[in-house]
């Protein structure tokens, strides 16, 4: 896949793409790479889908990256990812730690070092020295386990099938000690409070406990970290890769109808009347909307239309993010930078807050109502290693609330009335700036809220089922899905992007765009 292959159809030149999000720019920009004449058609005017940020009242608001998996010098997926251009010539960030679990004071750091993780809980937690000792030897267990690259399952022969399954072996192991436990009951393991509600607080409580392992592995590989420069800025890299291979990019380009003949979709027609002729379709978009506006229903998937309708089993993560603009600075927190080295002390004052605050800092507060729930932890993220994203001697904080299917059928009600839903906004917006000011004293009056965005916000610009930003959560009770992406009754058109395998995210989605252009190749 790395130059133009002598292997693609024939018959096939011109390949629209539906969607200008990650999947869709890696379809293009290795479309291009092999030779084919591609053309991305994405509803928004700036290309990345939900791997975005915006501009608030002289603040970058960056609406994705929490960490990224494939940040690892060496790895193949880095390799990927420098390939299409996102993270080529970028320096990524390595806090020192992925989260920190705040209780009365106390604090349990999961830190990128391993050693040191387990050395500090056991400090904080004597009585839970065997449960944190098995954790860390689980989480050490899967520190050689490199996400699968090489190709789709669908297109391996037996014998590369059975040398990724021998290379998955210690996934499995996970995956069997785990997968049948929630997050939840695995939490109730740990006595000390910080421990327990945090990593309870990390996902619902039906969601599959073996995850939680993979992306600490990852993190504490530095298989999972920051780019410099957050999310749009590693979208429009990869927009710019595409453009230079000779890429079309129509934003502002939103596909509203496929004309299809028999079995082959014959126009890709958009909203402003445009239309295009395509040879083949690749479908980098939500995958509802494929079956259920475009598609019209009449090429329903037994295996979505199963998970789509339930959302217990199979439930859609949304958020309600809110973004605070704090005129002071927190650079006190620890981060490594490209070289190895760490940055302020972990320790010591930080900024002006009169703490040292971690990159991300779950804590306890007064009960906040939202749909009928109460939340009583919350999850800040501080972006001092983004001078730019604030004015001078500012810092942009994030919080993420998780909003799931009752959640949404509260925000879809509440939108059809614009005022009551933009006034819920504004008083969840100042709950949480009330409830910032309450944690850092310091911070009273320095705080402002830029934003707050819903469920409802990522279905309309986006067009995302339900406000979701990944595939279906992995729960104990559901079965994975892995989909080839092709549409049955239609020979040209195949859906792509994090849908179409688990866990879904980013990396899935650079992949099966890179996927969906191998099949029109062997």
């Amino acid at each position: 896949m790395r130059g133009i292959t002598n292997n693609r159809k024939k018959d096939i030149q011109k390949v629209v793409i539906i969607g200008g999000g990650i999947g869709g720019l890696s379809a293009g920009i290795y479309a291009q790479r092999n030779g084919f004449e591609s053309v991305i058609l994405e509803k928004h005017h700036t290309p990345g889908g939900q791997c975005t940020g915006w501009d608030r009242k002289g603040y970058h608001i960056d609406g994705c990256i929490h960490w990224l998996t494939g940040t690892k010098e060496g790895s193949e997926l880095r390799a990927l990812w420098e390939e299409v251009g996102a993270l080529d010539g970028v320096e990524i960030i390595h806090p020192e730690s992925f989260l920190c679990f705040e209780h009365e004071g106390e604090r349990a750091f999961i830190y990128r070092d391993l050693d040191k993780l387990q050395a500090s809980w056991t400090d904080l937690s004597p009585q839970d020295a065997e449960s944190i000792r098995e954790f860390c030897d689980d989480v050490r267990l899967l520190q050689s386990f490199s996400f699968p690259v090489e190709k789709p399952r669908d297109l391996m022969s037996l014998p590369e099938k059975i040398r990724m399954l021998l290379s998955m072996k210690d996934a499995g192991a996970i995956l069997k000690k785990y997968g049948k436990m929630t997050l939840t009951e695995f939490a109730e393991r740990f006595s000390h409070p910080a421990i327990r509600e945090g990593l309870s607080d990390m996902a619902p409580d039906n969601f599959n406990a073996a995850m939680i392992f993979f992306a600490i592995a990852a993190f504490t590989t530095d298989e999972a970290s920051i780019p410099k420069g957050g999310s749009k800025s590693l979208a429009l890299r990869m927009a710019e890769r595409y453009t230079e291979l000779g890429g079309v990019l129509e934003t502002s380009c939103e596909v509203q109808e496929l004309l299809i003949d028999g079995k082959h979709v014959r126009g890709v027609v958009c909203t402003d009347g445009r239309r295009f002729e395509p040879d083949y379709v690749i479908a980098a978009c939500d995958a509802h909307f494929v079956y259920h506006n475009l598609l019209k229903g009449r090429y329903p998937e037994a295996a979505f239309e199963k998970r789509f309708n339930n959302p217990v089993e199979y439930p859609l993560a949304s958020e309600i993010l809110v973004a605070l603009g704090y005129e002071g600075s927190v650079s006190g927190s620890v981060v490594r930078n490209a070289g190895g080295a760490f940055s302020g002390d972990a320790g010591g004052k930080a900024g002006s807050i009169g703490e040292a605050l971690p990159w991300s800092l779950n804590y306890s507060t007064d009960p906040i109502s939202i749909n009928g729930r109460e939340i009583t932890r919350l999850t800040m993220k501080h972006f001092s290693h983004e001078p730019g994203f604030a004015p001078e001697g500012q810092t942009l904080l994030i919080y993420d609330i998780s909003q799931f299917f009752e959640d949404f059928e509260a925000w879809d009600r509440l939108a059809r009335d614009p005022e009551a839903y933009k006034q819920e906004k504004a008083r969840i917006g100042q709950a949480v700036l009330r409830a910032t000011e309450k944690r850092f004293p310091a911070m009273q009056g320095k705080l402002t809220v830029l934003d707050v965005v819903t469920p409802k916000t990522y279905e309309r610009y986006c067009n995302a089922y339900r406000g979701a930003f990944m595939a279906f959560f992995p729960t104990v009770q559901g079965k994975m899905m892995e989909h080839s992406g092709r549409i049955r009754g239609l020979k040209n058109m195949v859906l792509s992007g994090q849908w179409v395998q688990p866990p879904g995210g980013l990396p899935t989605a650079l992949l099966s765009g890179r996927a969906a252009i191998m099949r029109l190749c062997v």
